[in-house]
């Protein structure tokens, strides 16, 4: 029986397109040359996925997902099951994804984005979301996007997403959903590799086009998600293939061969040099009549016009000399507003000063002098702990990562030139990243100390100096939180394959360095935790860290004292009420 892409699958390609777009965020910044050169595509899209998933997550806190259905099912099937109708649909759920995905689109890629994703939503919301389905979605994806685009042109990501849907069109009539996901990917896959003998500004450059390059981590989350692959599961995404490097070589080779006898038949690249020097987005209140009079005036102002989303509410991208008449024009078609206008050199200047303030150890600007630190924490006992070290808290909700808009919030409040964040959470690398970089362009200076645990960022947070140079201070803190080991207790949610074995809902894991080292059981909590302190302190220690979560037991800790002064009496211990609600015990060795 054929599988069908439901709500909890939806909900989990965002998690799993966040998660593939964070670790590539740097690598596609890094190859952004077109339309123009600012190295931020790979943050766009991150960005904007961050605020569709939001939008997904949210549909989900109001109610429980609706369990999987095969596509075969009929509405009387449906009609069995009364709760159905109090749990999210998968149109639903794609409705909150393509809306989050316009309200938060950032930069020419981002719009884009948001548009294929409405395009996809408006394909399968009153259908079965099978195999059919998806061909149909990506194909009104594709002309969705082009028609968004004031100037389509090849070589870009309208191209990658074309081409995901013609690789699907020829897949046997009887293949499964999966089977088309995986299709659309490799499809995506081959057509950014080609890229580069498509846009001259590529070939130059040696690269693939970024926005293409997200797209195809999207397509390649999608294709896990339809497979079963959960956020949590074994696989990495980010290490899914982006280009065939066969291909990829076989495209530049045929791209200077050509180059080497004719003129490209390419789109000359617009914003590169000379180009417009605003970059102007915001959403607008308008009917749909306004529209085509906005366009027309904006793509006469401007390039790299994209105009996308519908009902009532548009999100607006364009590249001006003028960014008042182009805030002008949205006025006169409605109601603009969450406006943003760049400037594109002094966003490039601002960076580049920063640079060298970092370079110089100078301090200036309007946000003052002082240093800060910002450290993200659950629970008030360790919020209070940090704060006695001179640390600006932000508190983490168990279930609710902190947005990258949250982290650069709170970043903000510091009135800091320049800031230290610890994380405490391997899982806010890529939102630190796109807060860290929004920030530079506001002329402030953030260095991440990517800490995986509260004892790490403890740790960091003792050796913390703000006499010190920024950079000295940051590497001082950096070589605390390394040096510290650390482990924490977690509850298992259901039967599953870990490094120690397999575990069933219930159990008791001892966690060491993020991987599961012991299994144990509920009744034996003090037991497995006293194993993984053995296992932490063969290795060596002077000082053993425990922090104490929301509601357990101090005679827990009491245990664990009184094991580590039999088993290593020269190993200080010491113990904090933490209040975390994610692990009943963090574990921290020096």
């Amino acid at each position: 029986m054929p599988h069908a892409l439901d709500a909890q699958a939806v909900r989990n390609w965002c998690r799993l397109s966040l998660a593939a777009l964070g670790q590539a965020r740097e690598e596609i910044d890094a190859i952004n040359v077109y339309p123009v050169p600012d190295g931020d595509t790979g943050t766009n899209l991150y960005l904007t996925v961050e605020s569709a998933t939001q939008q997904v997550e949210a549909l989900f806190a109001d109610r429980p997902a609706r369990p999987a259905r095969p596509a075969a099912a009929t509405q009387a099937d449906d009609a069995e099951d009364p709760d159905d109708a109090a749990r999210p649909s998968t149109g639903s759920a794609l409705r909150a994804l393509a809306h989050g995905a316009l309200l938060g689109a950032r930069g020419n890629s981002g719009v884009i984005l948001s548009q294929l994703l409405r395009g996809i939503a408006a394909s399968v919301a009153d259908g079965p979301a099978d195999a059919d389905a998806l061909r149909t979605a990506l194909r009104r994806a594709a002309e969705a996007g082009y028609e968004a685009v004031a100037r389509p042109v090849e070589g870009t990501m309208l191209t990658v997403a074309a081409a995901a849907a013609d690789g699907v069109v020829h897949l046997p009539a009887d293949c499964g959903l999966d089977t088309v996901a995986e299709g659309a990917y490799e499809a995506a896959r081959a057509a950014l590799a080609l890229t580069p003998s498509q846009l001259d500004v590529l070939g130059r450059a040696g690269v693939v086009d970024a926005g293409g390059r997200g797209l195809v981590a999207v397509l390649g989350a999608l294709a896990d998600a339809v497979s079963g692959q959960s956020p949590m599961g074994p696989l990495a995404l980010g290490m899914r293939p982006a280009v065939d490097p066969v291909a990829a070589h076989a495209a530049h080779a045929a791209h200077a061969a050509l180059a080497a006898d004719q003129h490209l038949q390419a789109t000359p690249p617009v914003g590169v040099v000379g180009g417009p020097a605003y970059e102007v987005i915001y959403l607008l209140d308008a009917v749909d009549g306004k529209l085509p009079a906005l366009r027309a005036r904006l793509d006469a102002l401007g390039e790299s016009l994209v105009v996308v989303g519908g009902d009532g509410l548009w999100n607006v991208h364009v590249h001006v000399d003028d960014p008042g008449a182009a805030v002008e024009a949205g006025i006169e078609a409605g109601r603009p507003h969450r406006l943003r206008i760049t400037h594109f050199a002094s966003a490039a200047a601002s960076a580049s000063a920063l640079g060298a303030v970092g370079a110089t150890g100078a301090q200036a600007g309007e946000l003052g002098d002082q240093r800060a630190v910002v450290s993200v924490v659950q629970g008030e006992g360790l919020a209070e702990l940090c704060r006695g070290c001179g640390a600006t808290v932000l508190h983490a909700d168990p279930d609710h990562a902190p947005s990258s808009a949250e982290l650069a919030g709170a970043i903000r409040l510091t009135r800091a030139r320049e800031v230290v964040l610890l994380l405490n959470d391997a899982e806010l690398r890529a939102a630190a990243g796109a807060a860290a970089d929004q920030l530079r362009d506001e002329g402030v200076r953030v260095a991440v100390i990517p800490t995986r645990s509260p004892v790490q960022g403890l740790a960091a947070l003792a050796v913390h100096e703000p006499g010190r140079r920024f950079d000295e201070d940051v590497v001082a803190m950096t070589s605390a939180a390394g040096a510290t080991r650390y482990a924490e207790l977690a509850l298992a949610e259901g039967e599953s394959w870990t490094m120690a074995g397999v575990c069933q809902a219930g159990d008791v894991l001892g966690l060491i360095d993020g991987d599961v080292a012991v299994i144990g059981s509920a009744s034996t909590t003090a037991a497995t935790a006293a194993v993984v302190l053995d296992r932490m302190l063969a290795a060596g220690g002077e000082m053993v860290t425990l922090i104490l979560g929301d509601g357990t037991d101090a005679a827990l800790a009491d245990e664990l004292v009184a094991h580590v002064r039999r088993s290593n009496p020269v190993v200080d211990t010491v113990v904090y009420r933490g209040g975390q609600g994610s692990s009943p015990l963090v574990i921290g060795v020096e």
